[in-house]
């Protein structure tokens, strides 16, 4: 492990803080506004983390960023994923293995979610990690952001827990199942031997039982509908449509779900758009 760079570490933060914009992460920019880039406030919040803290490292006096606080200091700068390599090394970590590396979100992906946050979208990782969501999303689907270890991806859900397939339409479930198996394939084959996609492979071969069998159809290149049919808890039946927004260096996919306006669907997406998640916590 490399040592803290304290001095490099307070430069870099002031620099990329400084080059950011109102505009870059969502916000608007105010008439009084004097700062060249963002105000220190504004980052910490970015980054879950107090302005005060911030503020010790940008003079070179703060305590150690621990690994996740590193990572989260790298999505709230929106920083690239070299950018953020070069972060871990000045806070002395050293650089993240590939499974943790593909975690951090595309910047360019997050830019885009940061002006949809009336709109249900979310980011998707390469194994079907839930990433990042908007309140709208979570309202629709609930918090996929939520679990650990293998149940992050929702392919291993899909076929390990099924209460994951209760929001989708049951006439769907076949294809699904066929697109996840087919979208594990590639992934597996991209990454190779070894990898957190080959693992899953074998830990869902072991579990028998659909996926078993779907995986030695071996199918490739399998793709959904944009047509997406949904059973809400709640407001019922919801017929959408996913559009998808792809990061090809990073294997990440930014969906974005809408309705078709004047039509039922439309109307309790909105619904639950205004009403959030929380509304319907002890329904």
């Amino acid at each position: 492990m490399t040592a803290l760079d304290r001095d490099g570490l307070a430069d870099f933060l002031r620099g990329r803080r400084e080059a950011l914009q109102p505009e870059d992460v969502g916000l608007r920019r105010g008439a009084r506004r004097r700062t060249s880039g963002l105000r220190r406030e504004e980052v910490a919040e970015l980054c879950d983390m107090s302005a005060d803290y911030l503020a010790r490292l940008e003079r070179g006096s703060g305590s150690q960023p621990s690994p996740q606080m590193a990572a989260a200091i790298a999505r709230g700068l929106r920083l690239t994923p070299d950018e953020r390599d070069h972060l871990f090394q000045l806070c002395g970590h050293p650089r993240q293995p590939r499974h943790l590396r593909d975690a951090h979100i595309s910047p360019g992906l997050l830019r885009v979610m940061d002006r949809l946050q009336d709109t249900p979208a979310q980011i998707i990782g390469p194994m079907g990690e839930t990433l990042l969501q908007t309140p709208p999303a979570v309202a629709l689907l609930g918090d996929e952001t939520r679990y650990t270890g293998p149940a992050r991806s929702a392919l291993f859900r899909w076929f390990t827990d099924p209460a994951s397939r209760s929001r989708y339409l049951p006439d769907d479930h076949e294809l699904h199942s066929r697109v996840y198996a087919s979208v594990l394939r590639a992934v597996s084959t991209a990454q190779g031997l070894g990898s957190p996609a080959a693992e899953l492979v074998t830990v869902l071969q072991r579990s028998g039982g659909e996926f078993a069998a779907l995986w030695e159809r071996q199918e490739i290149g399998l793709r959904w509908s944009n047509a997406k049919r949904f059973v809400h808890p709640q407001v019922g039946r919801i017929d959408l449509f996913c559009q998808t927004l792809l990061d090809p260096d990073q294997g990440q996919s930014l969906l974005i779900f809408t309705a078709t306006p004047g039509t039922e669907s439309y109307d309790k997406l909105a619904l639950l758009a205004v009403l959030g998640s929380d509304s319907f916590a002890g329904a």
